[in-house]
């Protein structure tokens, strides 16, 4: 009996060509991209969170504001760009605008850091630590939790993606692995214990973040928008 469920895991390791490119292929992409939101997002969270500037409320409201719009609505014109500079057919395509921020995770690390009590920032201060400084050393420490929701959110949305590679990707050896699934489907005409196995092999290191990370995720949620 296992050794029927084992063979079907096998097959789907060696069967598909380009398995392992695929599997490089979301690795890179996801530390890219994760790397991309936690730096972009802290950053553009810690301006409208820490410091005062004219304007700060207003053009964060736009910034949620940009949450309503649909991705259908983008979509042309930000490839149309991205073909323009010579992004299509590379992954660069893919994790390039993980660095110009989310919203939805600057909504959520502003809102964890505005809970922050403002002593430690001004004890930073007089210490003669930098706005830069008071970010990297007493900011980014203290919400590792918020951070590990987004990597998780990042993580999950990038391994999942398909509409992103399918849009920009055609060299089948830059795949990632949501998009080498359905290939994989069309070249061995949906042999679906294959399938089902590849499919497997693609959501375990999901759920093996998830439960590394989920007390960090957990606590990440739950204390985003509480005010110290």
């Amino acid at each position: 009996m296992w050794r029927k469920y084992t063979h079907h895991y096998r097959k789907a390791q060696l069967a598909a060509e380009h398995w392992w490119s695929y599997v490089t292929n979301s690795v890179y992409l996801v530390v890219m991209t994760m790397l991309g939101q936690v730096l972009s997002c802290s950053i553009v969270a810690y301006a409208f969170s820490r410091l005062n500037w004219p304007g700060r409320e207003a053009l964060f409201a736009i910034l949620l504001a940009t949450m309503m719009l649909p991705a259908q609505v983008t979509m042309i014109p930000v490839f149309m760009i991205f073909e323009k500079l010579g992004w299509y057919n590379t992954l660069r395509a893919l994790w390039a605008p993980s660095f110009f921020g989310s919203a939805f995770f600057i909504f959520l690390l502003r809102q964890f850091m505005k809970s922050i009590p403002n002593d430690l920032e001004d004890a930073a201060k007089i210490d003669g630590c930098s706005f830069f400084g008071i970010y990297w050393r007493i900011i980014l420490p203290l919400v590792k939790p918020a951070l590990a929701a987004v990597c998780i959110f990042t993580f999950m949305g990038t391994w999942n993606d398909f509409m992103g590679p399918l849009i920009y990707i055609n060299d089948q050896r830059l795949y990632p692995l949501a998009l080498g699934l359905f290939d994989f489907r069309a070249q061995h005409k949906t042999d679906f214990g294959m399938l089902m196995a590849a499919s497997t092999l693609m959501t375990l290191p999901v759920i093996a973040l998830f439960f590394l990370a989920q007390r960090y995720f957990i606590q990440g949620v739950t204390l985003t928008g509480m005010k110290g």
